[in-house]
């Protein structure tokens, strides 16, 4: 069976594909255990954790990521990872302990920057204003 799931973070998207396998976990064509900086690898695989790690010895998970920064991107990663779990084994009790645990790991973040706008350097901040 192959499942196929994605997880969102402001701009970075991550694409997971779950299969039958023996616990490869690769990030953009790259074992795990390469990802720097070593939070971000923490991250990505705490899924795994709460589960349990039997969990990751029956699965292959290939995701492909772009956009955003690492700590973007290791969350994106991170709810790939937990959505394509609960989707391929197809358990309550597993969408329950994530949803307990985090709501974001099955949930993608959907907050954004705020566009900028005219009169200032940012979105809400003003240019000063000099009276002499």
């Amino acid at each position: 069976m192959v499942t196929n799931t994605s997880g969102k973070k402001k701009t970075a998207i991550a694409r997971a594909t779950v299969t039958d396998g023996e616990g490869r976990v690769r990030v953009n064509s790259q074992p795990v255990e390469l990802v720097e900086p070593e939070l971000s690898r923490l991250k990505m695989l705490e899924p795994f954790r709460i589960a349990d790690d039997d969990l990751r010895e029956e699965v292959d998970i290939d995701v492909q990521v772009e956009g955003g920064g690492t700590s973007g991107q290791a969350d994106a990663v991170r709810t790939a990872i937990a959505r394509g779990l609960v989707q391929f084994h197809n358990d309550a009790e597993l969408r329950d302990a994530y949803m307990e645990f985090d709501r974001s790991l099955l949930v993608n973040d959907v907050r954004q920057t705020e566009p900028k706008k005219w009169g200032g350097p940012g979105a809400r901040a003003r240019y000063q204003k000099s009276y002499r």
